[in-house]
């Protein structure tokens, strides 16, 4: 490949070009490869660091420790799946571990909130209009924080009190902290939203995993549904810091792993116009079975595979099966259960 030829390449086409190169090489180093393709340091460092995150290349055990390991296609994609696959089951376990610490302190709290003198008390309110009625009380008697998680988006009769609410706290030095999904951020009227609570001061952050509807103040009041997964349920009013710090503690997670609103990754395209069966396609290759099992498994032909496969990579915007498989990994298509060919 000539020099001319491989500075016109930029983003990820670099990291493929110098990918290609090593694996064409024989001892040379990651500098070595870089200074033939003409890269600037700058490059060489982000290329390297791409193919090192994909896992195409890994430190060598041999003598020179310059000269990278290039590892297959296949096989670095399957170690990526497995690690996203490990990642995303370690959220999972996490979370529930949080909702069943949570469920298990739910009785003793309970029964605490009832006892005179407790400095807990629990009330469950069914009442809509009583809960809105807290949220607007709560405005005028917190001192120091508010700290909000929303599983689903703000009502639009209701965004302009919010902002109403930001300003006011704000403006006591409040500290006020909102958590919504990622999913959320990518509504337009949402994010428009969000937008104007960042410019009151509001720290906004995105997650993949947002567990409940919840508001906390001041350690001392929290706000949650009595079912986590359902949040049209009874709410639980809690005061006492006894309590509230259980429900902190969970909220301190969350946020930690979230992304500041504004600074997340650009979504990547492809994944919402698949098929059911272009689906099963793709998680059938990512878990390394040939077409011809593919076109036996759905119990189509070897060609309409094929065509299923080119669909994939034209809806992932993706020049190859490989860079078909990452981008499925990082849109979550291939979360849960691998693929398991049916025994005979």
């Amino acid at each position: 490949m000539s020099k001319n030829a491989a500075g016109a390449r930029t983003g990820s086409e670099q990291a493929l070009a110098l990918y290609q190169e090593l694996r064409g090489s024989t001892g040379e180093s990651v500098d070595d490869v870089a200074r033939r393709l003409d890269l600037t340091e700058a490059e060489r460092e982000r290329c390297h660091a791409e193919l090192v995150t994909l896992g195409l290349i890994t430190a060598s055990p041999g003598p020179d420790p310059a000269v990278p390991t290039v590892v297959d296609p296949d096989i670095a994609l399957l170690r990526l799946l497995q690690h996203e696959r490990e990642r995303l089951e370690n959220r999972l376990a996490e979370t529930s571990r949080a909702h069943t610490t949570l469920e298990t302190l739910a009785g003793p709290f309970l029964r605490a909130g009832m006892q005179p003198g407790s400095e807990v008390e629990v009330e469950i309110v069914e009442d809509p209009a009583r809960i809105q009625r807290e949220l607007a009380d709560l405005t005028n008697v917190v001192r120091s924080s508010v700290h909000s998680m929303l599983t689903g988006s703000v009502r639009r009769e209701e965004m302009s009190l919010e902002l109403a609410r930001d300003r006011d706290r704000v403006a006591r030095g409040v500290r006020v902290q909102a958590m919504y999904s990622h999913r959320v951020g990518q509504v337009p009227e949402m994010a428009q939203h969000l937008a104007e609570r960042t410019a009151l001061g509001v720290e906004v952050r995105l997650s993949a995993v947002v567990p409940m509807n919840m508001v906390l103040a001041d350690e001392n009041f929290a706000l949650l549904p009595t079912d986590p997964h359902d949040p049209e349920s009874a709410a639980i009013l809690a005061r006492g810091p006894g309590l509230v710090r259980s429900y902190r503690a969970l909220y301190d997670y969350c946020w930690h792993a979230a992304t500041p609103y504004g600074h997340e990754e650009p979504a990547e395209r492809g994944g919402d116009g698949l098929s059911e069966q272009q689906r099963a396609a793709l998680r059938m290759l990512a878990s390394g079975i040939k077409d011809e099992q593919v076109a036996r498994n759905l119990g189509v032909s070897l060609r309409t595979v094929s065509r299923l496969i080119s669909e994939v990579m034209q809806e992932l915007d993706a020049a190859s099966r490989f860079e078909a498989g990452v981008k499925a990994a990082r849109l979550g298509l291939l979360d849960g259960e691998a693929y398991e060919a049916p025994t005979t």
